[in-house]
């Protein structure tokens, strides 16, 4: 499996905001299912950054195809090379 990163950008309105709900149990079923490793939003800057584990980009864009407000996205797919971080490393060794 591959590591793709998904930048979106996003615009909202009232209908956008009665979508959200739905969204969020449709990402909470893709976190759980291990397809998305990160989800993070800023409503300052309207954007949204998710990284996904997939065969193809194909296939994230068909994830992100069947969330209720992919309507309002614009967005860019890139494979990633290098996926490291805190959270997947070993705990460090303390002696007592």
């Amino acid at each position: 499996m591959k590591k793709f990163q998904v930048t979106i950008q996003f615009t909202m309105d009232d209908d956008f905001m009665a979508l959200v709900p739905a969204h969020r149990t449709y990402i909470n079923d893709l976190i759980e299912k291990e397809i998305i490793d990160q989800y993070v939003v800023s409503m300052e800057s309207q954007q949204v950054w998710i990284t996904f584990t997939a065969e193809s980009k194909t296939e994230v864009d068909r994830y992100l195809s069947k969330s209720p407000i992919y309507k309002y996205w614009t967005y860019e797919i890139v494979e990633l090379f290098l996926y490291d971080g805190q959270h997947y490393r070993l705990p460090a060794f303390k002696l007592n």
